[in-house]
């Protein structure tokens, strides 16, 4: 059942597009503020001002900004962003309306290209930010603690395209040991980093030139890839 709060964003909503609102999705496994998809028929100037009355309201009770995206604009940009709207499907409930991913699926080899568009981006970014780290202990530790979750994320989005399940991160390490060959207890320490749980105790500073050759082993992975 959707929580009061969630009740509440529905009614706004309701009021605001009438039947034009085809469906309200959250995702995210229920993280705070909780991530909202709006999906409706049309989207005017007058709906988005309306919706911008409520937003400080609808963050009060912990739900973010809503995607709001008309229905024909998530249909036809499932292969622009694979990734982000594949996240979407993977871990979605329908709060109110229709189930939008009805018949609708991600594309194998979109989903790998934007991979490797992540792979490599990621790649320049931590170079680029370690050489303005300047070898500043301090500037490296958070270069490595900040990126690490970007880097765990590549690895989901790998196994999902290779049609595996990868729910604890000893699975992520694994995963990446076996099928792309990376250092377990590198991506085991990086998954550490990149948790919710609280502050590690793994050495991000002497982790990363490990960090760092096992990011380039992935992007020459990506570029040859094959699923499974």
């Amino acid at each position: 059942m959707p929580s009061a709060a969630l009740a509440s964003l529905v009614a706004d909503l309701r009021q605001i597009f009438g039947e034009r609102l085809d469906a309200v999705v959250r995702y995210g496994w229920r993280t705070a503020p909780q991530p909202v998809l709006v999906l409706v028929r049309t989207l005017e100037i007058d709906d988005l001002n309306a919706c911008a009355a409520r937003v400080r309201s609808w963050h009060k009770a912990e739900i973010a900004t809503p995607l709001m995206l008309t229905s024909g604009d998530f249909e036809r940009s499932l292969d622009a962003f694979p990734i982000e709207y594949g996240d979407i499907i993977a871990s979605h409930e329908v709060i109110d309306g229709r189930n939008p991913f009805a018949g609708l699926s991600i594309r194998p080899e979109d989903l790998r290209r934007a991979c490797e568009v992540q792979v490599k981006s990621h790649l320049l970014h931590v170079r680029e930010d370690y050489l303005e780290a300047a070898g500043h202990p301090g500037h490296i530790d958070s270069l490595v603690r900040d990126s690490a979750a970007g880097f765990i994320a590549v690895l989901r989005h790998l196994a999902r395209l290779d049609g595996t399940t990868v729910d604890r991160a000893a699975d992520v390490a694994r995963f990446a040991h076996q099928r792309i060959g990376l250092d377990q207890h590198i991506v085991d320490n990086l998954g550490a980093l990149a948790s919710d749980d609280g502050p590690s105790a793994v050495d991000a500073i002497r982790v990363f030139p490990a960090y760092l050759k096992n990011l380039e082993r992935l992007a020459e992975f990506v570029d040859r890839w094959r699923t499974a």
